[in-house]
């Protein structure tokens, strides 16, 4: 049973390949970017084009992105967030991760953007993924301030030591 590279931990032929195959219907967003990730990892690429919209799939360069799905090694799919509040549109945050032909190690990045379109989900476009800021939720500990601990010493003499 081969594990399906989208990393649902479901075997391939019960998770994505019913969809790469066209014997299933995708009936969410998420099915068609975990399907759309995987067949990336076994270069189905008319199952790529098929489920790009109609609108700009005349903007794919097939045989550049077969070339490059195809001397990749996949190393995972990781979905941060789906906002599917929108009626027909989907935006999935998402990262994948992979090595390239030189074996340098990438992680892609993206928003995706997956439109219902005649009753059919596609691959819209990609969005530059918003940076949020990390926010300190209590007061940064100085090092010169009493130790949290209660020990009545310096946070850099106490619990603020190096290892």
């Amino acid at each position: 049973m081969t594990p399906c590279p989208c990393g649902s931990g479901n075997p391939l032929s019960a998770c994505c390949s019913p969809f790469i195959e066209g014997t299933a219907k995708v009936e969410v967003a998420e099915q068609l970017m975990r399907a759309r990730y995987t067949a990336h990892t076994l270069a189905k690429m008319k199952f790529i084009v098929d489920t790009h919209h109609p609108s700009s799939r005349g903007e794919i360069d097939e045989a550049a992105t077969a070339k490059w799905a195809s001397e990749s090694e996949w190393l995972g799919l990781d979905i941060r967030e789906i906002d599917d509040s929108q009626e027909n549109t989907t935006r999935i945050e998402f990262t994948a991760r992979y090595r390239d032909a030189d074996k340098q190690r990438h992680t892609h990045h993206e928003v995706g953007v997956f439109e219902k379109y005649h009753g059919q989900w596609f691959f819209r476009e990609a969005e530059v993924p918003e940076i949020k800021q990390f926010r300190r939720d209590a007061p940064k500990q100085g090092r010169n301030d009493p130790c949290a601990c209660g020990s009545g010493k310096k946070h850099k003499k106490c619990c603020g030591q190096a290892a």
